[in-house]
């Protein structure tokens, strides 16, 4: 599923195309994705320009100019590419919308396993939207800080790599950066996450907003489906220290561990043993 450097990258290569720009006309080409599309979802966006494109958590979001907010999810294998005025694209089995603009760019989303969405909401109503109002802050949001994070790790009997992959506790974190961030604070992901006192709550804080900075400037990471807004595959995922990487030797300097994988809540968890504590 994309993370948060996957949607932010979609979201910084969809807007230089998005903003600024009117919806000319709006191709639905199925009644629904994870959920149905609402009534009169192409009526309600053709005709309104494109004031600003925002991400909250693993969310995209458009906000135009009559105050409506298009909620967008890549779920797990969407996509949202760009074709250029003059382009040949022929929309295929698994492309479901197509936005087209006022100067002739179309932007395609398409998802072949049908777990994203696209909805609309208000600007009004859009901090108690079902899918946005308990989402907390992102690593990247000012609101977060070492503070909060020790704050929402508080009191949780379960292993720090399942809360941090709560998002009413962390917004935009799922499996790939969990393990990444876990390794760099050089914390266990078995450790319950009450016991994540101040000085643990600072370097995993500090973690995790480096890793998603380095994931963001590679563009994500391209394991399966994800691709820039221009199509090109992000590179993150030749930077991993433990993701995918069982049994290869530890990065860390002077740890001469070995990377394991183990199984928590159904998913794949990478560690050192020997380093992550």
């Amino acid at each position: 599923m994309p993370e948060l450097p996957e949607v932010e990258t979609v979201r910084r290569g969809l807007r230089p195309f998005l903003e600024g720009r009117r919806i000319a006309g709006v191709e639905v080409r199925r009644p629904d994705l994870r959920i149905p599309f609402p009534e009169g979802f192409a009526e309600r966006l053709a005709g309104r320009t494109v004031s600003g494109l925002r991400r909250r958590a693993k969310y995209l979001l458009a906000d135009l100019d009559d105050g409506q907010v298009l909620i967008c999810h890549l779920g797990m294998s969407g996509r949202m590419l760009v074709a250029r005025r003059g382009s040949n694209l022929v929309p295929g089995t698994h492309d479901h919308v197509v936005l087209g603009l006022d100067d002739g760019t179309r932007v395609v989303f398409s998802d072949h396993r049908r777990f994203g969405l696209m909805t609309l909401t208000t600007a009004a109503d859009e901090h108690r939207h079902p899918l946005l109002a308990r989402l907390a802050p992102d690593p990247l949001d000012a609101a977060f800080t070492p503070a909060s994070l020790r704050a929402g790790l508080a009191g949780r009997r379960t292993p720090v790599k399942a809360a941090l992959l709560n998002q009413a506790i962390i917004g935009g974190v799922g499996n790939i950066y969990a393990c990444e961030a876990l390794h760099a604070a050089g914390i266990s992901p078995r450790r319950l996450a009450a016991s994540i006192g101040p000085g643990r709550s600072a370097a995993l804080a500090c973690a995790l907003r480096e890793v998603l900075a380095r994931a963001i400037a590679a563009g994500g990471s391209s394991l399966k489906d994800h691709r820039r807004a221009t199509g090109e595959f992000g590179t993150f995922q030749h930077e991993f220290r433990v993701y995918g990487r069982a049994g290869s030797p530890c990065p860390a300097a002077g740890c001469g561990g070995v990377i394991r994988r183990i199984v928590q809540s159904g998913r794949s968890t990478f560690l050192c043993g020997r380093c992550q504590r």
